[in-house]
């Protein structure tokens, strides 16, 4: 979109960012923490670290692949990991990981990861299938 790129057509930083946020509200889905759910249980994935590499710019038309998956479980937060592509490229773009944590709102309480996370969702996490 040409609100995503600056003057010379290349993609921005800040857009990656939006687009990764769109690939991993798709994986929250995944792991039961849907939009409506979260509403209803106040329970919240809380983004608390960004680590992104810019490898090769996107540029104004391309068609973007963004692949995330469960890359970690900790026992207060977990991680996830997102590349992207241009569609029918093997060249990545982007490699990102971020931590986060569950918090209880309204209080802002961080919460332990339900315990069943490892067992229940192998195929989200490293060496399983990837969602986009």
């Amino acid at each position: 979109m040409f609100f995503d790129t600056d003057c010379g057509g290349v993609v921005h930083n800040i857009a990656y960012l939006r687009m990764i946020e769109t690939c991993r509200t798709k994986l929250a889905g995944k792991l039961g923490m849907d939009l409506r759910e979260m509403s209803k249980t106040h329970l919240y994935p809380v983004v608390v670290r960004t680590e992104i590499d810019y490898r090769r710019p996107a540029k104004l038309g391309d068609e973007l692949v963004i692949h995330g998956k469960l890359d970690s479980i900790e026992r207060a937060r977990f991680w996830c990991a997102f590349e992207m592509r241009r569609k029918d490229e093997d060249t990545v773009l982007i490699t990102c990981r971020q931590s986060l944590a569950l918090v209880q709102m309204p209080q802002g309480r961080p919460m332990r990861l339900p315990a069943d996370w490892k067992e229940k969702w192998p195929q989200l996490m490293v060496g399983g299938n990837q969602s986009s």
